[in-house]
């Protein structure tokens, strides 16, 4: 049998239907959107508290003492992410730890919404992996996983979201109605009627 066999021509590989069929299927939008919607509720659920809850004083107040305890007595997963941490986090505790329950709250919001859903999945599992690399295994790897899945799926799982209502917008009211200039200003564009012979 020739190796030929097994590989196709780019131009001749298909996307196998059960892949298919996960990303765009509505019945499994309905399910990554319901994934999606829950991950960002835990995901604001953490900024709230840190924002304005419990954490609050650990991370707002006090030179980010959350983030510079945790960052010099966690257990990180390499010794040059432990240097990281105590020579970078450590120091500069007070504006990471603002910087963290911004973000955790900003990309919970983003799930939920279905606004932005790519970027802030991927924000997600930026987190998800500084977490775990610090010593935090806790829920961060399960998260990580249903944000890549989100990630992965982002047309389908965002379609129950504002990203599917602007989607649904620009294809109602003609994506190509403007475009750039010359200048980098957006023009209208002129329709144009084909002409009858």
């Amino acid at each position: 049998m020739k190796l030929d066999s097994f590989l196709a021509e780019p131009e001749e590989t298909q996307t196998p239907k059960v892949f298919h069929y996960l990303t765009h299927s509505k019945a499994m939008g309905v399910l990554w959107s319901a994934l999606r919607i829950w991950l960002g509720a835990m995901w604001i659920e953490a900024g709230v508290a840190k924002l304005w809850g419990a954490e609050n004083v650990a991370f707002l107040h006090n030179n980010g003492a959350a983030v510079a305890g945790f960052a010099s007595h966690g257990i990180p997963a390499y010794s040059w992410w432990g240097s990281f941490l105590h020579g970078f986090v450590v120091p500069n505790a007070g504006w990471i730890a603002i910087l963290v329950a911004v973000a955790e709250f900003l990309v919970g919001l983003g799930l939920a919404l279905g606004l932005l859903t790519p970027a802030a999945a991927v924000a997600g599992v930026l987190l998800n992996f500084t977490y775990v690399m610090s010593g935090t295994a806790s829920v961060n790897a399960f998260y990580a996983l249903i944000a890549i899945i989100i990630l992965v799926t982002w047309r389908t799982s965002s379609e129950i979201g504002l990203d599917g209502f602007i989607r649904a917008y620009r294809q109602t009211h003609g994506g190509r109605l403007f475009k750039k200039n010359v200048f980098g200003g957006l023009a209208k564009v002129k329709e144009s009627t084909p002409k009858v012979a």
